[in-house]
């Protein structure tokens, strides 16, 4: 009989990845994850290596007595309850500092994007308005000279700072987790000073009850009419339905988002047909090579501890102590 853990399998990996996990454990693949399938395997297993697109909730936690390690494929880990995960003593991991540079770089992107009119002139020439010689979408604006408000001070808050004073522009930031603090050419100000003062106020937190619609309507009403929010965090930051509303009215200028409250959303979504947006189908790591690098993170985290070793990322590593020595 295997002494072998049994564990689950739930994307797809690499067949180097997949030689060096049978050497330690007993592999039930699940691709594409089915969580009926999932679940009755969840019996008996002590490992599960998903994506953070995966619910975990405490009915499957209940259907999962051995589980010790659940490590998800990405930053965000809003699909499971923590802490729930530790009280069952589950060590709960994930790929952070690998995307920062992709995340970055999209919210570069949208920020041009939206001040450049980029997808209303590239629609001008393809409909042939130019061909027609009609007048263009209109100017759009600079980004030098114009505050950025960053609300989330966290990796990748830090790199768009750095990123945007390079252009030109004053950054302000509020975090609902780092004490109020000046750093050099960055201070932190009041969440309503924030949305007050934001030219464009772009979106970096982690998804918790306490983020969870802070860019409500309450909040749009306090933004410049000229102003424009970025969101390539969690999309239920920010509610959706207010915002809508909000880009509608002309409350605010625009909104350029990488993630949507409900993904993909329903066709029917107000924010589809909302004025003045810019829709991505959440690609903020969707390259190559940051896809690679979180693959690479997420199993070495799920190879750590079925080894009983301490894994490079772990959210709640209290867990560690107990789960090394589990069997």
């Amino acid at each position: 009989m295997s002494t072998k853990p049994n564990v689950i399998v739930a994307i797809p990996v690499t067949s180097q990845m997949s030689n060096a996990l049978a050497e330690v454990a007993n592999v039930t693949t699940v691709v594409p994850a089915d969580r009926a399938k999932i679940a009755a395997a969840l019996a008996d297993a002590e490992g599960l290596l998903c994506s953070n697109q995966f619910t975990i909730d405490a009915a499957l936690l209940d259907g999962a007595p051995r589980l010790r390690v659940v490590s998800g494929f990405g930053v965000g880990y809003n699909n499971i309850d923590v802490d729930d995960a530790a009280r069952r003593g589950i060590a709960v991991c994930n790929t952070p500092g690998v995307l920062n540079g992709a995340v970055v770089e999209t919210t570069l992107l949208l920020m041009l994007a939206a001040s450049r009119k980029l997808v209303a002139n590239e629609e001008f020439v393809r409909s042939g308005g130019w061909s027609r010689r009609q007048s263009g979408p209109g100017l759009g604006f600079d980004l030098a000279g114009k505050t950025l408000g960053i609300l989330g001070y966290g990796r990748i808050g830090r790199a768009v700072a750095d990123t945007a004073r390079a252009l030109g522009m004053s950054v302000i930031f509020h975090d609902v987790v780092r004490p109020p603090e000046d750093l050099p050419q960055v201070q932190y100000v009041p969440f309503p000073v924030l949305l007050r003062q934001s030219d464009i106020l772009t979106i970096h937190v982690n998804l918790t009850a306490e983020t969870t619609h802070m860019i409500d309507a309450e909040a749009l009403a306090q933004m410049k009419p000229t102003a424009w929010i970025v969101n390539t965090s969690r999309g239920p930051v920010i509610d959706e339905v207010a915002l809508s509303e909000a880009l509608t009215k002309g409350t605010i200028a625009g909104a350029a988002l990488d993630v949507l409250e409900q993904e993909p959303p329903n066709e029917e979504a107000p924010i589809l047909s909302a004025p003045n947006t810019i829709l991505l189908p959440h690609i903020g790591s969707a390259t190559v090579e940051t896809r690679a690098a979180m693959l690479d993170l997420a199993f070495a985290n799920f190879l750590a501890v079925l080894k009983r070793e301490t894994p490079p990322a772990c959210v709640n590593p209290e867990t560690l102590v107990a789960t090394a020595a589990w069997r």
